[in-house]
């Protein structure tokens, strides 16, 4: 977590050349200049989120349709029944988000190096940590005051899905909660044989019944995660006609995966040909393919990604093929000079976006007793 450093930057900050201060840096790499800065390119945004822009500001509504047509039979001459659609809602909420950086005319002409853009390279780092953290949080549940993820104050776990789908309550949206085809719930439908009653009903984990946010069957305490975890969570979503492709977990939970004596059996690394092929092209070495693209290895097919923003206390099991987010770009990022007083350079960067969980059977959460 990066905690903000205000203020504008001055020549009172240059330090004596041997401790670390402010102006005692490393050399950056200028290519890293905000240039065509785009959020969308941001590997947690192009994985888990359909990428929309619009033009209205405010809130967004999102229409999404659900099975309601079926063939009958019909006699010679006579004509079939009349069948429409059935739709429902999403609304994705549209907020505001920006920082802003002062530098001195002084320590601008006192500086061996470009400070202005050493400032737009730091802002364009902070844009990704804010987008990823917010994504991430979002995808998972977990709750933040600031970002507003969660529901109500408290992490996504065992409430209902007449909680979860109420906007009020929950804006980022969620995954399918606790009996959700309950009154008042307008989200699950028949798939395949199953129908939304079955669906519902669906129970592998003993508790929580029909809901895609289930306590993991581990004991290992912080990072829990166990194989039979990921069987349940498939058929939970496989069910509803997803076909979860990703493993999403935080070092701790890989640890703790590696440890499992059952797991080593079903996992895969490069000498099976699965953990080396990351998301920039085929790679043999699995060191270098996992540190190219987070991707640790596969198991039942799943490539298993570890990544540190992942919390520690849940991992998510995704189909990543139809992404389970919606990312809407009300504004890009934009840079503005600012004039914060005499003898001060400054520059403002925001933008405006929204996130929201719109695929509910796209992605199952596992998270620690603890």
């Amino acid at each position: 977590m990066v905690t903000a450093t205000t203020g504008a930057l001055t020549s009172t900050s240059a330090g004596d050349g041997t401790t670390a201060t402010i102006a005692n840096r490393i050399l950056v790499d200028f290519k890293d200049a905000l240039v065509d800065y785009k959020s969308t390119s941001l590997d947690v945004i192009s994985m888990f989120c359909e990428n929309m822009t619009t033009d209205t500001g405010g809130d967004i509504d999102i229409t999404v349709a659900k099975p309601s047509m079926a063939m009958e039979e019909i006699d010679e001459g006579s004509t079939p029944a009349y069948q429409h659609t059935l739709l429902r809602n999403e609304r994705i909420n549209v907020k505001e988000w920006g920082l802003a950086t002062a530098v001195t005319r002084r320590m601008v002409e006192d500086s061996r190096f470009n400070e202005v853009e050493l400032a737009l390279n730091e802002a364009k780092k902070a844009v990704e940590r804010h987008l990823t953290k917010h994504a991430i949080y979002a995808l998972m549940g977990v709750y933040d005051a600031t970002l507003g993820t969660g529901e109500n104050g408290e992490d996504l776990d065992s409430r209902s899905e007449v909680q979860f789908q109420t906007f009020a309550n929950n804006p980022h949206g969620s995954f399918y909660g606790a009996t959700p085809n309950a009154s008042g719930t307008t989200r699950i439908h028949d798939y395949g044989d199953y129908t939304a009653a079955e669906l519902a009903a669906l129970d592998p984990f003993s508790g929580n019944v029909g809901s895609h946010y289930q306590l993991s069957g581990s004991s290992a305490g912080r990072g829990e995660i166990a194989v039979a975890d990921l069987t349940k969570a498939i058929e939970m979503m496989s069910a509803k006609g997803a076909n979860p492709d990703t493993i999403l977990v935080s070092p701790s939970h890989y640890k703790n995966l590696l440890d499992l004596a059952d797991f080593t059996t079903a996992f895969s690394t490069p000498g099976g040909g699965a953990a080396g092929d990351g998301f920039a092209g085929k790679v043999n070495n699995f060191y270098s393919g996992a540190g190219a693209s987070g991707v640790i290895g596969s198991i039942f097919g799943m490539k298993v990604v570890s990544d540190a923003w992942c919390p520690q206390t849940r991992y998510g099991i995704f189909d990543t093929s139809v992404k389970p987010m919606a990312y809407v770009e009300r504004r890009g990022v934009t840079v503005e000079e600012a004039n914060p007083g005499f003898g001060i350079l400054g520059s403002y960067m925001s933008m405006r976006y929204g996130l929201k969980i719109i695929r509910p059977e796209a992605g199952f959460i596992c998270y620690d007793t603890a």
